[in-house]
Parts: C-alpha cells; sequence; structure tokens
C-alpha cells in the first residue's frame, strides 16, 4: 500500500496511490495515529501537490557509513557499530520541493537513501520484533554541507540545515528493505547505483540498535545511509533519487536569496 499526503490547495491530507503511481484515493484521518477510512473522493497525482509524506514529531535519526563503498570512497573505516546522528524535522521538505542553499555553506552534497517510518512506539525492541514497529518506507535525500562537516567536526548543521532532509514521494508499507536498488541522478546522470542488501548494517538491526538508545514514535524517520557516488550539487540542478518499489523524489537545489 503507498500512502501519500497532499494538498490540492486547502489543508493537507492523505491518500492511497495506485500501482501505477498515478490516481490518489482520499482516505480520512492520520494513517500513522487512527484508523483510516476512505472518503469517495479521488484525483491524479498531477492534479495535487506532494508533500512530505511524514512530519516527524519526535526525530530523524540518521545513521552514517552505512555501505562500505561509500566509506571508502570518503576515506573512513567502517565503524564497528550503526554511527547515529540527529536531523531537526526542519529540515523536511517534500518531492518538486527546492533544497535551498545558504550563504554558509559552499561544498553540499547529495545522499539518496532508503528511509525507515516507524508506527509504533518502542524502546530496547529486538531485531527479530522489527517488522511490527516499521509502518513503512520512503525516500530520503540526506543533504550534507562538507564543508560544516568537515570544519565542525560532527554532523549537526552539516546535515540539519533547513530543507536538507527531503522525504517522498510517499510511503510504501509493502516492502523488503533489503532488496531494493537505490539510483541518485544529477540532472539527469547516473551518480549513484547502488542495493539496499550492501549495507553493512540492515534495516532490523538499525531499528533495534536505535531503539536502544531513544524510545522510537510513530512518525520517527531512520535513514539507512548512502551508496558509494556521492557528490557535489549546485544551485541550478536537479537531483532525483529513486527505488523503483517506491517512486521517485525529485528536488531542485537553488542559492539562497539574499
Amino acid at each position: 500500500m503507498r500512502i501519500a499526503r497532499y494538498t490540492t490547495g486547502d489543508d493537507p491530507v492523505y491518500g492511497l496511490v495506485d500501482g501505477d503511481g498515478t490516481k490518489i484515493a482520499e482516505v480520512s484521518g492520520d494513517p500513522l495515529y487512527q484508523r483510516i477510512e476512505l472518503t469517495g473522493r479521488t484525483t491524479t497525482v498531477e492534479e495535487v501537490r506532494l508533500l512530505a509524506p511524514v512530519i516527524p514529531r519526535s526525530k530523524i535519526i540518521g545513521i552514517g557509513r552505512n555501505y562500505a563503498d561509500h566509506a571508502a570512497e570518503m576515506g573512513n573505516e567502517v565503524p564497528a557499530e550503526p554511527m547515529m546522528f540527529l536531523v531537526p524535522n526542519t529540515a523536511v521538505v517534500g518531492p518538486g520541493d527546492p533544497v535551498v542553499i545558504p550563504p554558509i555553506t559552499k561544498e553540499v552534497s547529495f545522499e539518496g537513501e532508503l528511509a525507515v517510518i516507524i508506527g509504533r512506539m518502542c524502546k530496547d525492541i529486538e531485531p527479530e520484533e522489527v517488522r511490527k514497529v516499521i509502518f513503512g518506507y520512503t525516500i530520503a535525500n540526506d543533504v550534507t554541507a562538507r564543508d560544516l562537516q568537515r570544519g565542525d567536526g560532527q554532523w549537526a548543521r552539516a546535515k540539519g540545515l533547513d530543507t536538507f532532509c527531503p522525504l517522498g514521494p510517499w510511503i510504501e508499507t509493502d516492502l523488503d528493505p533489503q532488496s531494493v536498488d537505490i539510483v541518485t541522478t544529477l540532472d539527469g546522470e547516473v551518480a549513484q547505483d547502488g542495493h539496499s542488501s550492501d549495507m553493512v548494517h540492515g534495516v532490523a538491526e538499525l531499528v533495534s540498535y536505535a531503539s536502544k538508545a531513544f524510545t522510537l514514535l510513530p512518525g520517527d524517520v531512520i535513514l539507512t545511509g548512502t551508496p558509494a557516488g556521492v557528490g557535489r550539487v549546485v544551485a541550478g540542478q536537479r537531483v532525483e533519487v529513486e527505488i523503483a518499489q517506491i517512486g521517485t523524489l525529485s528536488n531542485p537545489f537553488v542559492a539562497a536569496e539574499d
């Protein structure tokens, strides 16, 4: 099942997206927190503005260096345990929304990733129980200001700037997270072509590990790491991240207005 969050000019609503990714059947309520029912209203994807499928009320947990090839291209070792960082929810934007490059950074990179959406509150959960607390999956671009990352010595500013966490285009609830291709293009040219089976730490391990540190709440997002091929993006370019079983997340990059 694919669940989109969108607007036609009024308040945001949720809907079920058909298998072709072209039509949306509106539902009542927020599927993360309450039972949903079809309202009988339908529209097409082209007629609406898709929004980020979830705006975390609590947190976004990023995972660094979770693909050996990416760690190697950055000159880093693979960590023995998942390397976690937090991203503020003010970094989230939706499909088609611009990623705004502020003047405080001169070196911005894209990072296409699979993202996990938590559906139930949990703490200290074991890997074999993780599937019970996952609501679904979406696509993320873990945009990073490399110069700030190097200069700060930690990742909060570099990955948490406003608009630096595009999510979308919708949530897929039925997915094998270790069996998807992650393909990122820059202005139509393939830059990343990875597979989730190459994760150092799989989704079940990541969710379990995160839950040992933090209570996970409905709507929390876990970014599972990026494969090799990350690169610089500048204002005027467009980055698209595709996971065929979900869809394509496309965002233009623009310079902040003076």
